[in-house]
């Protein structure tokens, strides 16, 4: 055990192990998981570099929980936007509004803010440069959330098959992923060639265009 760290070090209002995560969330997202140290994560926590393994039994663990804090926050978000839509309506719910939330909550917490967009290079350098376990992202993840998804989506629209659904939750997905890189991108240049970026508009498309593509899939109109 180690003395004195639950109240820090540095006389910090916030506790240590807070500190620490939020340092090397930080760390993570600017130099990767190779590329920030025990020492790098301590000294900007202003603790000891034995807090680490204390808190969190190593870098390792550490790595992952500051994964699973922001998965858990966006699982359970996605899942809340797809309960929410549901439930109203007297079970009549619009395949347009469920949409509309699942894209919502899909995107909006990885744009805008500092933070948000510090998980986004989070999740660049890990697609790059793999080191959680195998199956975390989609068993905490990916796999909760397509099941929520796709229920609802057969149910709105009783015709479509659920091999249909999980195609068109992957249509939906990849275009909302592509929206957040395009508007990372469209933020940053002043080229007035380039037309404005609408994300409220983009995002409005993406649901009709989708909507209309899963109707098809339902009346049998498409193979």
């Amino acid at each position: 055990m180690i003395s004195g760290q639950k109240q820090g070090n540095s006389g910090s209002n916030k506790p240590v192990q807070d500190r620490l995560f939020n340092a090397a969330e930080e760390l993570f997202c600017e130099h990767g998981f190779e590329g920030t140290s025990i020492r790098d994560i301590a000294a900007a926590a202003e603790c000891n570099i034995a807090s680490v393994n204390y808190y969190f039994g190593g870098k390792e663990k550490l790595y992952e929980d500051v994964w699973r804090r922001h998965l858990i926050t966006m699982r359970d978000t996605r899942i809340a936007s797809i309960d929410k839509v549901m439930s109203q309506n007297e079970g009549k719910a619009r395949l347009e509004d469920l949409l509309w939330s699942y894209a919502n909550a899909f995107i909006e917490p990885l744009v805008g803010e500092i933070r948000r967009g510090w998980f986004i290079k989070l999740m660049a350098r890990e697609m790059i440069d793999r080191h959680l376990p195998p199956n975390m992202f989609v068993e905490e993840m990916i796999i909760p959330v397509m099941t929520a998804l796709q229920e609802a989506l057969v149910k709105i629209c009783p015709g479509l098959e659920e091999s249909k659904a999980q195609l068109a939750i992957l249509s939906v997905v990849g275009q909302l992923i592509h929206t957040v890189g395009a508007e990372t991108m469209f933020e940053k240049t002043d080229d007035s060639d380039i037309p404005k970026f609408d994300l409220t508009e983009v995002v409005n498309h993406i649901v009709n265009f989708s909507a209309a593509g899963i109707r098809a899939y339902a009346d049998g109109k498409t193979q």
